[in-house]
Protein backbone atom coordinates (compact mmCIF):
# COMPACT_ATOMS: atom_id res chain seq x y z
CA UNK A 1 0.00 0.00 0.00
CA UNK A 2 1.50 3.23 -0.68
CA UNK A 3 1.95 6.73 1.16
CA UNK A 4 -0.76 8.34 0.14
CA UNK A 5 -3.62 5.43 0.31
CA UNK A 6 -2.44 5.26 4.11
CA UNK A 7 -2.84 8.91 4.76
CA UNK A 8 -6.13 8.38 3.01
CA UNK A 9 -7.37 5.66 5.24
CA UNK A 10 -6.00 7.30 8.16
CA UNK A 11 -7.76 10.45 7.32
CA UNK A 12 -10.96 8.43 6.94
CA UNK A 13 -10.90 6.78 10.42
CA UNK A 14 -10.23 9.79 12.20
CA UNK A 15 -13.36 11.46 10.50
CA UNK A 16 -15.43 8.57 11.21
CA UNK A 17 -13.87 8.50 14.94
CA UNK A 18 -14.62 12.27 15.21
CA UNK A 19 -18.88 12.15 13.50
CA UNK A 20 -19.77 9.54 15.79
CA UNK A 21 -17.91 11.09 19.27
CA UNK A 22 -19.72 13.73 18.36
CA UNK A 23 -22.95 12.82 17.44
CA UNK A 24 -23.00 10.80 20.55
CA UNK A 25 -22.28 14.38 22.45
CA UNK A 26 -19.04 12.85 24.17
CA UNK A 27 -15.74 15.12 23.95
CA UNK A 28 -11.94 13.80 23.23
CA UNK A 29 -12.02 13.14 26.84
CA UNK A 30 -15.23 11.12 27.29
CA UNK A 31 -14.02 8.83 24.28
CA UNK A 32 -10.61 8.43 25.85
CA UNK A 33 -12.27 7.30 29.18
CA UNK A 34 -14.58 5.23 27.42
CA UNK A 35 -11.83 3.28 25.25
CA UNK A 36 -9.08 3.74 27.56
CA UNK A 37 -7.13 5.55 25.15
CA UNK A 38 -5.55 8.80 26.37
CA UNK A 39 -7.10 11.83 25.06
CA UNK A 40 -3.85 12.97 23.46
CA UNK A 41 -4.32 9.44 21.00
CA UNK A 42 -7.85 10.48 20.17
CA UNK A 43 -6.86 13.65 18.79
CA UNK A 44 -4.37 12.76 17.04
CA UNK A 45 -6.45 9.84 15.31
CA UNK A 46 -9.20 12.91 14.68
CA UNK A 47 -6.85 14.87 13.18
CA UNK A 48 -4.81 12.03 11.07
CA UNK A 49 -1.60 12.56 12.49
CA UNK A 50 -1.74 9.02 14.10
CA UNK A 51 -2.19 6.06 12.68
CA UNK A 52 -4.07 3.91 14.63
CA UNK A 53 -3.46 -0.19 15.08
CA UNK A 54 -6.00 -2.60 14.84
CA UNK A 55 -6.49 -3.04 18.11
CA UNK A 56 -6.85 1.05 18.91
CA UNK A 57 -9.92 0.92 16.19
CA UNK A 58 -11.42 -2.13 17.83
CA UNK A 59 -10.87 -0.36 21.43
CA UNK A 60 -12.57 2.70 19.92
CA UNK A 61 -15.28 0.79 17.55
CA UNK A 62 -16.16 -1.02 21.64
CA UNK A 63 -16.32 2.48 23.19
CA UNK A 64 -19.15 3.37 20.47
CA UNK A 65 -21.06 -0.16 20.96
CA UNK A 66 -19.92 -1.62 17.69
CA UNK A 67 -17.57 -4.39 16.58
CA UNK A 68 -14.19 -3.89 14.22
CA UNK A 69 -16.45 -4.94 11.75
CA UNK A 70 -19.23 -2.59 11.98
CA UNK A 71 -17.16 0.32 12.50
CA UNK A 72 -15.24 -0.48 9.29
CA UNK A 73 -18.63 -0.29 7.55
CA UNK A 74 -19.05 2.97 9.14
CA UNK A 75 -15.97 4.18 8.15
CA UNK A 76 -16.86 3.47 3.93
CA UNK A 77 -20.63 4.25 4.60
CA UNK A 78 -19.44 7.92 5.44
CA UNK A 79 -16.85 8.23 3.05
CA UNK A 80 -18.92 7.40 -0.13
Amino acid sequence: MNDRKVVKITSLIGTTIKLERVKKGWSQENLALESNLSQNSIGAIERGTSVPSVETVEKIASAFGMTFFEFIDLVKLYNK
